[in-house]
């Protein structure tokens, strides 16, 4: 069976995560790549906390939903982590190298990831990894 939670249990996890890093209890691997993403965004600590649940990140307001944003971070750390789809791990070293910073990097991933879910929405098809794989291989292009 798949783990695919509600938004309400990601988020409640994503809390959890943090309440347990600032008691300083023992965190289990997936909750430790949380936390580490959560510390390169000090920015979205305010919003860890069941006050923000519910809350709506309208993009056509400017807002970044900050849940989205951890949750794709998560996905391109499982994607490195096994090199699905085949060669995003060789990518994103070269868009590591050319930032010379892993967290610029993979910003520019997580654009070409939302852009390739977005493709994916608005045409009611199964995501392209090709879409992802070609932006990823355009901003190694535009940042020569």
């Amino acid at each position: 069976m798949l783990f695919n939670p509600s938004r309400d249990q990601a988020r409640r996890f994503f809390i959890t995560c943090w309440q347990k890093h600032q008691q300083g209890l023992q965190l289990a691997d997936l909750e430790a790549i949380v936390i580490d993403v959560l510390m390169a965004h000090p920015e979205y600590h305010v919003y860890l906390s069941e006050d923000y649940i519910d809350r709506d990140w309208p993009p056509e307001h400017g807002d970044s939903n900050p849940f989205l944003h951890i949750s794709l971070h998560l996905a391109i750390a499982e994607q490195l982590s096994i090199d699905q789809p085949a060669g995003v791990r060789q990518l994103y070293s070269q868009l590591h190298a050319q930032h010379g910073d892993a967290h610029k990097a993979l910003h520019d991933m997580l654009e070409c990831l939302g852009e390739m879910i977005w493709q994916a929405q608005r045409h009611n098809t199964a995501p392209d990894p090709n879409i992802y794989l070609d932006g990823l291989r355009a901003r190694i292009k535009l940042s020569r």
